[in-house]
């Protein structure tokens, strides 16, 4: 028979646990979230193709082994990068949505997503994009086409809305009224910055939102703007 000691030192010792991975889950995370800051920004300001992991690792003081881990390919942060700035969009849209009942105000402040980005000397960055298109990879151009589409979904059904409500007068269908908005924004914005003015970009959208009034809403607003006129010699 053992005895009592020889026993207790055939036990199994317990042993010693790893440290939970959810620390360095997170630390990868926020090291991922970094660099596509950083990129996002650099593809705003300089375009994809001027744009290299060897910037992006100099800028936030990582390897590019480091960034490669990430993202094994450009294409692939590419993709990312899409996807995640679509996102950000359709939040921003859900926050007018939920802010604005009326749709003109939701479209005007559509607008000014574009002035907000424009005036940190940024470039929409699915539109820098397309102005690269020929050298995008198969799933870059798939989701850039997602971010288009998913701007002209929105911006058909406030149109759509807004006609049915009386607000918004325009002729032809809403989702090409969708397409002019967004193609004139998008170059709008092309040139605003090449002047740095986000003046230009503004009065673009001014114009694109007073022709979409109905006739009682423009009528309206031209007596306030004369009112406010005659009232400045008093």
């Amino acid at each position: 028979m053992q005895s009592r000691g020889s026993a207790s030192s055939t036990r199994t010792k317990p042993t010693k646990t790893s440290a939970p991975a959810g620390g360095a889950a997170a630390a990868a995370n926020e090291t991922a979230e970094r660099i596509l800051d950083v990129a996002e920004r650099l593809v705003q300001t300089r375009g994809f193709n001027g744009m290299s992991y060897a910037d992006v690792a100099e800028a936030i003081g990582v390897t590019k082994a480091s960034l490669h881990y990430h993202f094994p390919t450009k294409a692939d942060l590419g993709s990312r990068l899409i996807a995640r700035y679509e996102a950000n969009f359709v939040r921003a849209l859900a926050s007018i949505d939920a802010k604005q009942t009326d749709p003109w105000k939701k479209l005007r402040d559509y607008t000014r997503i574009y002035e907000a980005v424009l005036a940190k000397d940024r470039m929409c960055l699915c539109g820098m994009l397309a102005a690269e298109l020929s050298t995008l990879s198969p799933e870059m151009r798939t989701r850039l086409n997602a971010f288009f589409d998913a701007n002209e979904a929105w911006l058909i059904g406030v149109l759509e809305g807004g006609r049915i409500a009386g607000s918004l007068s325009f002729d032809g269908p809403a989702h090409a009224k969708a397409r002019m908005l967004i193609g004139a924004l998008e170059g709008a914005m092309l040139l605003a910055r090449a002047y740095g003015q986000v003046g230009r970009l503004a009065a673009v959208a001014t114009e694109l939102l007073a022709g979409l009034r109905t006739p009682s809403k423009r009528s309206t607003a031209r007596l306030v703007v004369v009112g406010r006129e005659g009232s400045t010699g008093n």
